[in-house]
């Protein structure tokens, strides 16, 4: 996959398919060309002419087709199509396609010549005009309108050059989150980053049904024309080799056992001891909304935060506060507010300038958080199974399963784990190995407007994790909502199918008008991607994914050997099927 191409263009790029107009300004970046008879353009093909200088080299221009036109050439008035239909009034059809320079070679600006003919790019000379000979190193990501494979270039992706992914598009329809584990499937098996590849991680956030808890299960579906559409892209068509799931412990279940319904292999559960959410200060990311930074109380959330870290002691799995052993996050909350709402004691833990109106705030938010998060920060469980997310000793790709939380529950797994994963990197102080996240949904959690705790840790990894070795892949309907540092530093952007009012919002002044419209009519697994590399934005489709992305579709179970595996690992860890479910009755 890494092998360069050849620099010279050759003297026979491809089939002519017509000349550059001379009714039409031709300028170097953008011309027209007339469609010979027989022949035909449509939008996305690649194109390649030639300028004769004198004295100098030849000029070589290609670019990519971003509108197509036909008319009655000798027809005056809209009624003469008729005539012409007919055979009473003589006129011929032509159709011309405007052409969007994508490079000159050598840099030469000059326009093309009138009646200079027009080839369609093949091999190398395609390869140079979407400057693919230029990458070192290419990730395909899947085929063009020609049905020939389309590349990233890697350096925009690991960090060397840039980093981050965003993608847009509309729920259900824009396969946002297929596209994006499609792209890890390309990182970790096109053998494009070598060793780095290996060592890789991946931390997958599934915020949506269980479908992304059969990543390791290949899927039943997968035909010949698929696997051909893989060979294709130099890739196998399979499943994720190396896969650990992680989910919530079952509400009101003491033994904590994963809130998973239909994954066939084993699943872990997570969650925080009442000692860990002391220590670690992870109570302000209870209270992660985006707006609740902008209330008086978050000085009151910070000041409690600190008192915990200094005053709670580890105890039998829960901790001691005041000389009192709590067992569970009801009664530590219990505890705060009683401290809070107790005169003698609430200058210790808020501060004496807090007033009784902002203590009473923060106690109902607090309050409100006890449903949501009692099963995740846990006094009973310290001891039983191990609960961490560390995807430094977890497998190549763990899958964090949201869907059954609450959004504060989610917003509060979201935050703590990335702040976690995120201050493990900046400690290592090495951008190896590299640690790719994938977050859907990214408008909730790094919202516009506003502040919070997990917003500040996204901008931190959009601003600083390039050089640390962390990749953002973010996912989201409406870029136009999610925070402008984010999108601004994506080096890669994404857009699947979108809506008409979003599609003309600012943030998609990357793509061309026509493609603007296209992508209102995008259908499931056509993308347009625009990277650094090249002028224009690329649509491409991408393969059906040969990972099982839902029971249903979910092939072999792994081998008894895998299950002993897991089970001595983890003697707790969860190996059965669980219960069986209809087609209808699986969430997504």
């Amino acid at each position: 996959m890494t092998d360069t191409l050849p620099a010279q263009p050759s003297d026979t790029p491809g089939a002519a398919v017509g000349r550059v107009l001379g009714t039409a300004d031709a300028t170097p970046l953008q011309f027209w060309t007339a469609v010979m008879p027989g022949s035909f353009l449509q939008l996305d093909d690649v194109v390649v002419t030639r300028r004769e200088l004198p004295g100098r080299e030849p000029v070589t221009i290609a670019g990519v087709v971003t509108q197509v036109r036909a008319r009655h050439e000798g027809a005056q008035f809209d009624s003469d199509v008729f005539a012409i239909a007919d055979g009473t009034l003589p006129a011929q059809v032509q159709e011309a396609a405007e052409i969007t320079a994508t490079r000159v070679d050598p840099e030469i600006y000059v326009p093309p010549a009138p009646g200079a003919l027009v080839h369609r790019a093949e091999g190398d000379a395609r390869a140079r005009a979407l400057h693919f000979d230029r990458m070192e190193r290419r990730i395909p990501m899947g085929t063009g309108r020609d049905g020939v494979p389309v590349y990233l270039n890697a350096d925009f992706l690991d960090g060397q050059r840039g980093a981050h992914v965003s993608i847009s598009g509309i729920s259900g329809v824009a396969t946002k989150t297929s596209f994006a584990t499609f792209l890890l499937y390309s990182v970790f098996r096109s053998g494009v980053l070598g060793g780095d590849a290996v060592n890789a991680k991946a931390l997958i956030f599934n915020v949506k049904g269980e479908d992304l808890l059969f990543l390791d299960h290949p899927n039943s579906r997968l035909d010949d024309a698929t696997i051909a559409a893989y060979a294709k892209l130099g890739l196998p068509a399979g499943a994720f080799p190396d896969v650990r799931v992680y989910a919530p412990p079952r509400a009101g279940d003491s033994s904590g056992s994963p809130d998973v319904s239909s994954r066939l292999a084993g699943v872990d559960s997570f969650y925080w001891t009442l000692s860990e959410f002391c220590a670690d200060r992870l109570l302000p990311y209870v209270f992660a909304d985006a707006d609740d930074e902008r209330q008086q109380y978050t000085m009151v959330v910070h000041s409690v935060a600190a008192h915990l870290a200094r005053a709670a002691q580890p105890a039998d799995g829960g901790v001691s506060l005041d000389g009192v052993r709590i067992g569970s996050y009801p009664d530590l909350v219990d505890h705060i507010v009683e401290q809070l709402t107790d005169e003698e004691t609430r200058s210790e833990w808020a501060g004496s300038a807090i007033n009784t109106g902002t203590v009473n705030a923060f106690a109902r938010r607090l309050i409100g958080s006890k449903k949501d998060l009692a099963r995740l920060i846990r006094g009973d469980l310290a001891t039983r199974r191990p609960h961490s997310i560390n995807t430094a000793e977890s497998a190549q790709v763990t899958v964090v399963d949201l869907h059954n939380l609450p959004d504060r529950a989610q917003r509060f797994v979201v935050g703590v784990t990335l702040k976690s994963e995120f201050e493990r990197k900046e400690k290592a102080g090495t951008a190896k190995p590299l640690l790719f996240v994938v977050l859907d949904e990214l408008n909730k959690y790094a919202p516009r407007e506003g502040s919070s705790p997990i917003k500040e840790v996204l901008l931190d990894i959009a601003e600083r994790g390039r050089s640390l070795g962390v990749v953002l892949i973010g996912a989201q309907q409406t870029a136009s909502e999610v925070e402008r540092r984010i999108v601004t530093n994506s080096a890669i952007r994404v857009v699947g199918r979108l809506d008409p009012a979003e599609a003309s919002r600012p943030e998609y002044g990357f793509l061309p008008t026509v493609q603007r419209q296209r992508a209102l009519l995008a259908k499931p697994g056509t993308m347009f991607v625009n990277q650094p590399d090249i002028p224009v934005p690329l649509c491409l489709e991408f393969p059906f994914p040969a990972w099982a992305t839902r029971v249903s579709e979910a092939g072999a179970a792994p081998s008894e050997t895998l299950r002993s595996i897991v089970q001595a690992a983890d003697p707790f860890a969860v190996v059965g099927r669980g219960p069986a479910l209809a087609d209808d009755e699986i969430p997504f």
